[in-house]
This record gives structure tokens, sequence and C-alpha cells, in this order.
């Protein structure tokens, strides 16, 4: 079995934290690409030589075109006291976004509201007075610029679906490579330039203050911006 799409980033009897590629997918779709859930449970089972089915909660998920820090879950009580925490907000989850124009203010706290389309699988924004309509919160700060582009550190409050994408759309910041969001070329290989970066957690069973980090993929744009420093 070829191990080398996973990149672990943490792993004990209770977690397993990855760095995922772009082009993977979190869990199953409408495709027949293998998601990145079942290359962990093929793992887990070759290296511990388990037995029958192996056990793997999917925490939270990131676009197919997006990069970084991804949980799972080894066993069902991880799970549930994960899955409580994201309700409570206490998993925080920072992300990088590498976007064309710089925005109007270094910081901002953003509050939307979104709707999300089925059919297009993308999501709109729309007024609050919509009844599909769900909040949408996030925090950003620019970190650093290059000659064409600018570096935004972005905080989740919520977890919406495609939510960093169209809120710094709104704004006038597409993410670089975005084409579904108004960015004008798309990237070579069909990523964006959105990175899960880090998250922020107490581990749900020996309550050890976790803080994962995980680097971009390999490419011009990101390693110029690691090699600033500006975390």
């Amino acid at each position: 079995m070829n191990l080398k799409p996973i990149n672990i980033l943490y792993e004990d009897n209770h977690l397993i934290i990855v760095n995922k590629h772009t082009s993977q997918i979190v869990q199953g779709d409408k495709t027949a690409d293998e998601p990145l859930s079942e290359i962990i449970k093929k793992y887990i089972k070759k290296k511990y030589n388990k037995p029958g089915d192996v056990f793997l909660g999917v925490v939270h998920r990131i676009d197919r075109p997006v990069s970084g820090v991804v949980i799972f879950a080894r066993t069902s009580k991880a799970l549930s006291r994960l899955n409580e925490m994201l309700k409570n907000r206490e998993i925080k989850k920072i992300y990088w976004a590498v976007v064309k124009d710089r925005p109007a203010e270094i910081t901002g706290h953003l509050t939307h509201y979104l709707f999300r389309d089925q059919e297009k699988n993308k999501s709109f924004i729309v007024s609050e007075k919509r009844k599909d309509a769900k909040k949408a919160e996030l925090i950003y700060r620019l970190l650093k610029s290059s000659d064409k582009y600018h570096l935004l550190e972005v905080e989740l409050l919520t977890g919406r679906h495609h939510q960093i994408r169209a809120q710094l759309a709104h704004i006038g910041c597409p993410i670089k490579g975005d084409l579904k969001y108004g960015f004008p070329r798309s990237n070579p290989d069909a990523s964006i330039h959105l990175h899960a970066r880090r998250v922020d957690f107490i581990h749900p069973v020996n309550g050890e203050r976790m803080k994962i980090e995980a680097d971009p993929p390999k490419d011009p744009l990101w390693d110029y911006f690691l090699r600033e420093q500006c975390v």
C-alpha cells in the first residue's frame, strides 16, 4: 500500500491529524475518488494490524482545492467530544488566504448571511431576512504583501459552506485561483490559495492543549510568504 498521500501531523490512540493535499477529498462524494478518510483507515489497519473494520470519525472537512489541517477521531469518545467542542466554538481554526487585491482595512470582522445553492455547489451572500440564510462570521488580518499578492490570516468563527471564499470575494478579495468566486484565472493544478494553517484546542481525552500547524504546499508564492516568517 502506498502511504505517500498521508502527511501526518499528530497521532495518538484517540486522534489523527493530517495535512491534506489539494485535490484530495475528505469524505466520499459523487466522484469515484478515494477519500482521505478511507486512505487513513487503510493506514491504521496496516500499521496496527487491526482486524475487521477500522473506526475513523470525520470531525470537520475542508474543500477539495484547499490544503491544510484536518482532524479525525480514532475513537467514538473522541469524536463525540470533538463534535461538542466544534458546536461550542472551542476549536480555533486559522487559515491562510492569498488574494490579489488588498482589503480596504488591514483587519476586519466580517458578518454575512449565506445561502448554499446545492446544484451550483456555491454559497451566496443574501439578506439575513431570507429564511434559509445562515450567519457566517470570520476575523481576518493582513500578514504580508508581495509585489502582486497579499497574505491574509483568517480565523473562522462559524463553519459554513465555502464561507471564507464567499466572504473574501464579497469584500473584493477573491482567493488566488478561485474561479468560482471571481478570481480571473485558475491555478494550473486546480487548487486555490487557501490553506488550513492551524488548529488550537484541548485534547478531548487527556486535556492537553493542542496547537497543530501545517505548512502550505510547495509553491513559489506560498514559499515566499513562508520565507518572510509572517506568523
